[in-house]
C-alpha cells in the first residue's frame, strides 16, 4: 500500500504539517483555472493503486468544492486504490432542517455529493445541531477529530485561573469537553438572535468569574456577532478581557477587527482554517485519524 498525500489550493500548507507526522509520499495536484472558471485538476506523479489523501481548504466552499469533487473523480479515473478526504473544516452543516417553505436540508445534499467520490473523511468538529453524528447524512466511513484537547491544552499553559465561558447554548458541548480537560469551570450564556448579524446574549454570572480570567469557547467564528455580545456583557461585568477561542476562525468581512474592537483580550484558532489567528495546531490528531482510515481500506 502507498499512501499519496495531494493538497488542494490552500491546503498546502497543512498538508506540509500532515506529512511530517504521515511520512508518506507527497504528489502534486495543480488545478488549471480557464478563462470562464471552470477548473482542470492534474495529479501527478502517477497515482494508479495508491491511497490518495486529498486535503482541502473548504471555507469557501462554493468556490472550492468542484476542484475537490474533480480531484476525487479524476485520482480515482486514473486507478487510485481509495481516495480520501481530510477537510479539516466541514461546511454545509448549518442546514440541518427545513427552515422556510421551498428550502431543503442542504446538509444532506452536499453530504450526498461527498460520499459519492470519496471513500472516507476526516473532519474536526463539524457543526452537529440536529444530526448527532456524521453518519446520518455522509454514507461513507467518517472520523471526527475533536479540538477541545489541543484546546484544553493551550488554555492550561497560558491562561492563569481561568473559566470557560461559552457563548450560546450550541456550544455547550464544545465548552464542557475543554472544560473538563482542561479542569477548570465553564458557564453558558443564553443567546438571542434577531439576525444573521444580530445578537443579543444573557449577563455571565459574576460570582463564577470573580477573581478569573475569561475564555469565550466556540466551534465556528463567522460573523463574530455572537462572541462580540458575549465579550461586551463580559466586559459590563467587570471581567477582565476574555481570551477568545474558535475552532474554525472563518471571519466574514470585518468580523475579526469587530471583535478586538469589542474587548477582546486575545482571539486564537485552531489551524482548520487557515487565518492569522491561528495558534492551536490538529496536525498531529488528524494524521492518527488518517492512519486509522487507511488502515480500514
Amino acid at each position: 500500500m502507498t499512501a499519496m498525500l495531494m493538497a488542494l489550493p490552500g491546503a498546502e500548507q497543512f498538508a506540509g504539517h500532515l506529512r511530517g507526522h504521515l511520512g508518506c509520499e507527497v504528489g502534486e495536484l495543480l488545478v488549471h483555472r480557464f478563462p470562464d472558471g471552470e477548473c482542470c485538476p492534474q495529479l501527478t506523479p502517477a497515482v494508479a493503486g495508491c491511497d490518495v489523501i486529498l486535503v482541502a481548504a473548504l471555507n469557501q466552499p462554493d468556490h472550492q468544492i468542484m476542484a475537490v469533487y474533480l480531484s476525487a473523480c479524476v485520482a480515482r479515473e486514473l486507478g487510485a486504490r481509495s481516495v480520501g478526504l481530510v477537510a479539516p473544516y466541514l461546511p454545509y452543516m448549518r442546514q440541518d432542517a427545513s427552515f422556510a417553505p421551498g428550502q431543503g436540508v442542504t446538509a444532506r445534499h452536499f453530504a450526498r455529493l461527498l460520499s459519492g467520490c470519496f471513500d472516507w473523511l476526516v473532519t474536526v468538529d463539524p457543526h452537529l445541531h440536529r444530526f448527532h453524528q456524521l453518519s446520518e447524512v455522509y454514507q461513507i466511513a467518517t472520523e471526527v477529530v475533536p479540538a477541545a484537547p489541543e484546546i484544553a491544552a493551550w488554555i492550561a499553559a497560558r491562561v492563569e485561573r481561568p473559566v470557560l465561558v461559552g457563548p450560546d447554548e450550541e456550544s455547550e458541548q464544545w465548552v464542557g469537553q475543554v472544560a473538563a480537560a482542561a479542569g477548570c469551570p465553564y458557564t453558558v450564556l443564553r443567546k438571542v438572535r434577531g439576525g444573521d448579524r444580530e445578537v443579543s446574549v444573557s449577563p455571565p454570572p459574576a460570582a463564577l468569574l470573580a477573581g478569573r480570567t475569561p475564555v469565550l469557547v466556540d466551534d465556528i467564528i463567522s460573523t463574530a456577532r455572537t462572541m462580540i455580545a458575549a465579550t461586551q456583557q463580559l466586559k459590563a461585568a467587570g471581567c477582565a478581557p476574555p481570551v477568545c477561542i474558535g475552532v474554525h476562525a472563518l471571519f466574514a468581512g470585518a468580523a475579526y477587527a469587530e471583535l478586538e474592537a469589542a474587548g477582546a483580550g486575545q482571539i486564537l484558532s485552531c489551524d482548520t482554517v487557515p487565518h492569522a489567528s491561528n495558534a492551536i495546531g490538529m496536525s498531529a490528531p488528524i494524521a492518527a485519524a488518517v492512519v486509522r482510515a487507511l488502515q480500514r481500506c
